[in-house]
């Protein structure tokens, strides 16, 4: 009788958390209170700026990881629709267990084996935050710093870094300047430039957690999903690339849009390894100066569609496998499995190690320099 009783009031609070859910998706969103990011840093002021277009499409960028916090679009209805999952207040991306929601991530985005790599004769070492594997920039990396604001416009912020010679075992003293722009295309360009005094490697790229159909509306396993690619990099148990194989015939071929959660269970064995989608994509098209599609998806609720333009070679797609529910959310919603997902444009992870992969050496008198569009409509 007890247990009855439990479950019963188990399947309650499950429904009013339901409930909770569908009122806070039904709601026009918001952006967060500016003054939740005004905080001293270690000894620098962190501040949310607020970038904004003809079309009132808005995006908040703090820079603590110089991150995008929000990306207010409109959906079918013409209301305005949070695309981009995350906090509401800058203390909570210092302390959350993810601490990659929307961030700027270097110096090297994506896994490198063993935390090794060498260049020019020499073997560096860098933090194995990821198992045995070194990842995102390391323990602090580019996500967890306050970046030099420059709020150039009502809709261009710079941003910029200096990441010291030997910081988380990276060679050379790196200048970086992250600018984002939003167009009155309802375009979010992020553009990506780095310079140093010593031979290193450098693969920029940018977190965003994306819903279309807005954070705290659920999972994304609806979504349709197209990624221009006929290949990909499979990888071993602990998510490092072995190689370059064909996507035709498995459940990684995107090259038709799908849903996201349409194979996601095959008993494929590259998707058992990351519990689902957690791999590079080797992008269709010459990389290098030509901006080209890289990646679309549209949400099954509200018909937003993202088309992701990018100078990069390659294009991480993972579907939200390691969302635990461990933190709250803008909307008042958990960040629950798979309630997000994210495309990274980037260079192959473990590119320093893998000499058939694009490079990522960056040296003296060169100049690194990429972008990455997105752009937001209806259908």
């Amino acid at each position: 009788m007890m247990l009855a009783s439990a479950c019963n009031q188990n399947s309650g609070n499950q429904e009013s958390q339901n409930q909770e859910t569908e009122t806070a998706a039904a709601q026009e969103a918001k952006l967060p209170a500016r003054a939740n990011f005004q905080k001293t840093i270690d000894g620098k002021e962190t501040d949310l700026f607020v970038l904004k277009n003809k079309n009132n499409v808005q995006a908040a960028i703090t820079n603590y990881g110089g991150r995008l916090v929000s990306l207010l679009v409109p959906d079918k209805n013409g209301k305005l629709v949070d695309v981009s999952v995350g906090f509401d207040n800058v203390e909570a991306y210092t302390k959350g267990s993810d601490t990659f929601f929307g961030a700027t991530i270097g110096r090297y985005g994506n896994r490198i084996a063993e935390g090794k790599f060498k260049l020019e004769g020499k073997e560096y070492t860098l933090a194995t935050n990821n198992g045995a594997n070194h990842l995102h920039g390391g323990n602090k990396g580019f996500s967890r710093v306050v970046w030099d604001a420059k709020q150039v416009d009502d809709k261009t912020l710079e941003l910029t870094y200096l990441s010291k010679d030997m910081e988380e075992g990276y060679p050379g003293n790196l200048n970086v300047k992250v600018t984002y722009t939003l167009t009155d295309e309802n375009e979010l360009k992020v553009s990506y430039e780095a310079t140093t005094d010593k031979a290193t490697i450098v693969n920029l790229t940018n977190h965003t957690f994306f819903n279309l159909n807005g954070e705290g509306s659920g999972d994304v396993l609806g979504h349709q999903l197209y990624i221009n690619a006929d290949r990909y990099t499979p990888v071993d148990s602990t998510l490092i690339p072995t190689g370059i194989e064909p996507i035709a015939g498995t459940p990684f071929d995107f090259k038709t849009p799908a849903a996201i959660g349409a194979r996601i269970k095959d008993q494929h064995p590259q998707l058992q390894y990351g519990n689902g989608y957690d791999h590079n994509y080797v992008l269709n098209g010459a990389s290098g100066k030509d901006l080209r599609v890289a990646a679309t998806a549209q949400g099954d609720k509200t018909g937003i569609f993202m088309e992701i333009s990018t100078q990069e070679p390659g294009i991480q797609f993972y579907s939200g496998n390691f969302m635990e529910g461990a933190n709250t959310l803008k909307s008042g919603a958990k960040d629950e499995f798979r309630n997000a997902f994210c495309l990274e444009t980037q260079h192959f992870p473990d590119s320093p190690n893998q000499p058939d992969f694009p490079s990522t050496v960056l040296k003296p008198g060169q100049t690194y320099s990429t972008v990455t569009v997105h752009k937001f409509s209806v259908k």
